[in-house]
């Protein structure tokens, strides 16, 4: 049996508890599914039962981040006998622990992500990591509790340097409630003939490219890659990418895609390549799935840029 999962993450009184309970007074939301909701976190706030339009909402609270274990989370379930899940999950934990312990048949269906307006700027500064925890997978980010007239830019910035994709709606000290329409242009131009990547935006061509892969399908690109083969890979595949970090020199990754070389191109592990290709959408298996195909028309050896590890900034 599918169990849907609604995830409500950010740090402690950023406003979940609030929005929980509304969402569960609402007949159009609680219709009266069995409802596990698993609190993580104790704040000021408590939840009201009684106003909820049935006896359906089982609260279970977890005070210790051992207890998110798929063991205590499938007995959890059984013990109410729950169609689905809400989460207040704890802002200090982890998403990733969260996720890895899920039991089978648990499928998240919402991520929404609040921050306190007035006070997100200092918890970026000085907790960058989770921020960008929260932020990188979720489907909504509410920034509440800001006051009227205030510049958005900022918050907006960090945002979209964590995610393109997730909506971003900001929260007044009025109640107002208001869609983000900042527009925020690639850096590089999809629709020319030849797509152009220079060494500091290949981030953001990165994350879009994997973010919405359909819109580059058949458009041909010129970037500087670093490469990777390994004698498991298909014959004339290797991998072409950079090693990219988010948020701190902790989370450097390597982050490549499959490419295939034609006849009379070949490449080295480990050396810089000037690339053009052309971009495929196809299943690969070393994806298990579809995804980006670099299909690679020259490679050039080359240095290494200035800069070898790209960041979204």
């Amino acid at each position: 049996m599918e169990v849907p999962v609604y995830l409500f993450t950010g740090f402690l009184e950023s406003g979940k508890t609030v929005f929980i309970q509304d969402t569960l007074e609402d007949n159009r939301f609680n219709q009266g599914e069995r409802t596990l909701l698993l609190v993580c976190e104790e704040g000021e706030t408590e939840y009201e039962p009684a106003k909820f339009p049935g006896k359906n909402v089982f609260i279970r609270t977890l005070e210790d981040e051992s207890e998110l274990n798929e063991e205590n989370l499938t007995r959890l379930q059984k013990e109410t006998n729950a169609e689905r899940v809400m989460v207040e999950y704890n802002g200090m934990w982890q998403l990733q622990h969260f996720y890895d312990e899920m039991p089978e048949g648990w499928i998240p269906y919402q991520d929404m992500l609040f921050f306190d307006g007035r006070s997100f700027l200092n918890y970026n500064a000085n907790m960058r990591s989770l921020v960008v925890d929260k932020i990188k997978d979720c489907d909504v980010c509410v920034f509440n509790r800001l006051p009227e007239g205030v510049d958005t830019m900022e918050l907006h910035k960090v945002v979209r340097g964590i995610s393109r994709r997730t909506d971003i709606l900001y929260e007044y000290a009025s109640g107002r409630l208001v869609p983000d329409e900042i527009e925020d242009p690639l850096p590089f131009d999809i629709n020319a003939p030849v797509i152009v990547i220079e060494d500091r935006d290949f981030a953001l061509f990165y994350r879009d490219l994997t973010e919405e892969k359909e819109k580059y399908k058949g458009k041909k690109v010129k970037f500087k890659a670093l490469a990777a083969v390994d004698r498991k890979f298909p014959d004339r595949t290797c991998a072409l990418g950079r090693h990219i970090m988010t948020c701190c020199v902790e989370d450097i990754q390597y982050c490549a895609l499959v490419s295939k070389l034609p006849n009379g191109v070949n490449v080295e592990n480990s050396f810089w390549y000037d690339i053009e290709a052309e971009i495929d959408i196809r299943f690969s298996r070393l994806y298990g799935k579809k995804g980006p195909i670099f299909n690679v028309i020259k490679a050039t050896r080359t240095d290494p840029p200035e800069d070898q590890v790209a960041t979204f900034y």
